[in-house]
């Protein structure tokens, strides 16, 4: 029998006892093993994973296997087992002259497909049929009403086209389970993955958006979150049984579920990543949405880089960050709305303040007041010029860096520029440990620019953070 009919008829009783298809990770380990080889390191190269996760993937194959099949799988006996159920199947689908539940189910997959490849799937069905919402149950709780204005932001949202199709793949193909969505506050983190909502929510069985701005305990979010599905006849009071509970229906249904402002789980004054006391528990949480298998995805939007996530993408394919940087030319649209004049000045206006969503429109706010609402003339000033809303946004930011960090930044104003970190050697009271970790720290913050020149990372301060350094720091 060939290879991808025996790997074909595995996914076909997989998903026939399931509702779910082999993921890609399980095909990858099957095909190895059907070929006899030794998978472990293939798999783990192929797809950037240590052999240890590769493993304990195949051992979670071999009793899905077992189960589906109603006999001891292991990778010596797979092949001879799978080739044996389907020629028993094949005979009783033939003297019975009708076809299988698994043939209509499966009637219109194409043949042809690289089955080393994620296949594009629709939404899987649940376990429980009965349970499926008849639409995506979509509960967006607090987020900011933004839906009503993607008609009129679709010029906006082409900016972010690489970025939204970058996530849907990830999401929707690759079936990455944790993704963490980072970048400086007021960059579009809410915006954007409310904008990844729109284009995919079809394709899911639950949709949830919720902010952690208050720094809920890990318990109320479960807590809050449990509720939203069907309720078991008791609910829960231990945290273990919540995230086990959670964990089925992330199995059972197709969830995105998106987590926003993550970073005030984390501790001020402490570098970045340290939870808080009474959230540490979110830490284990996010690492078994890495490592436990299910057919979901959770979204972290934050403006510190989560510890774990660094340790966790290395690791673990189904675990991937990614920054998000300046809107762009399409930030036009933000002063446009704002009936700004002198448009061919927009551009030079964009640049100063970095593309930043939120920094134009305090910005253009101010420009509407006291000028008029023309850019050529606030420009004349000398730039950049903060609005009191944005030297406040700055400041919340600014709360939560550490001492050695404070002196870094603080330095960084000075300079005209880019330097190396061994720059500040001698030139800080601090030791080179200290400076390269306050660097790290800073970066991890997104309140330093990185560039490359011959093979030599250079950092800077943009214009707009240095400008809110001198005058809060550095000002007699």
């Amino acid at each position: 029998m060939e290879l991808k009919e025996v790997l074909r008829f595995a996914d076909e009783k997989v998903f026939a006892k399931t509702g779910k298809h082999l993921e890609d990770l399980q095909e990858a380990i099957l095909k190895e093993t059907l070929q006899g080889r030794k998978y472990a390191a293939k798999v783990a190269q192929d797809r950037d994973c240590s052999e240890g996760y590769v493993r304990v993937a195949a051992s979670e194959l071999w009793k899905l296997l077992s189960e589906v099949l109603g006999e001891e799988v292991s990778k010596v006996n797979v092949r001879a087992i799978l080739e044996r159920t389907k020629f028993y199947n094949n005979s009783s689908n033939h003297s019975s002259n009708h076809s299988s539940a698994i043939g209509e189910n499966y009637g219109t997959v194409n043949h042809n497909v690289n089955i080393c490849q994620e296949k594009a799937r629709s939404p899987t069905s649940p376990q429980n049929p009965q349970q499926t919402p008849t639409q995506p149950h979509i509960d967006l709780g607090d987020a900011p009403e933004i839906f009503r204005f993607f008609d009129s932001l679709r010029d906006s949202f082409a900016s972010r086209t690489p970025q939204l199709s970058t996530l849907e793949n990830w999401i929707t193909q690759q079936r990455t389970r944790l993704i963490a969505l980072l970048g400086i506050s007021g960059i579009g983190k809410t915006t954007l993955s409310l904008g990844l909502i729109h284009q995919i929510k079809t394709q899911f069985d639950y949709v949830i958006y919720r902010s952690l701005r208050f720094s809920p305990t890990l318990e109320a979010t479960l807590t809050n979150l449990l509720q939203i599905f069907p309720q078991p006849t008791e609910t829960p009071q231990n945290i273990d049984t919540k995230i086990s509970q959670l964990l089925n229906h992330l199995r059972n249904y197709r969830c995105l579920i998106v987590l926003d402002d993550v970073q005030m789980l984390f501790c001020s004054g402490q570098p970045p990543g340290q939870y808080k006391s009474e959230c540490e528990n979110y830490q284990l949480f996010f690492k078994l949405i890495a490592e436990v298998s299910h057919q979901s995805c959770l979204m972290l939007n934050s403006s510190e880089k989560p510890r774990e996530i660094v340790r966790l993408e290395k690791a673990y394919h189904p675990v991937r960050s990614f920054e998000l940087g300046s809107l762009g030319i399409a930030a036009k649209d933000i002063l446009k709305s704002e009936k700004l004049s002198d448009e061919e000045t927009w551009s030079t206006l964009i640049d100063i303040y970095q593309g930043n969503p939120l920094w134009l429109e305090l910005t253009a706010t101010l420009i509407r007041e006291l000028f008029g609402g023309s850019v050529a003339q606030f420009l004349q000033c000398e730039m950049p010029i903060l609005d009191e809303g944005l030297q406040s946004q700055l400041s919340q930011q600014f709360q939560r860096l550490t001492p050695p960090e404070l002196a870094v930044v603080t330095h960084f104003a000075n300079l005209a520029e880019p330097v190396a970190v061994s720059y500040f050697f001698n030139k800080i009271p601090l030791s080179p440990s200290e400076i390269v970790n306050a660097v790290r720290s800073l970066r991890s913050r997104f309140l330093l620019d990185a560039m490359e020149e011959e093979k030599i990372t250079l950092f800077s301060l943009n214009p707009v953070l240095k400008q809110y350094v001198q005058s809060r720091y550095l000002s007699n």
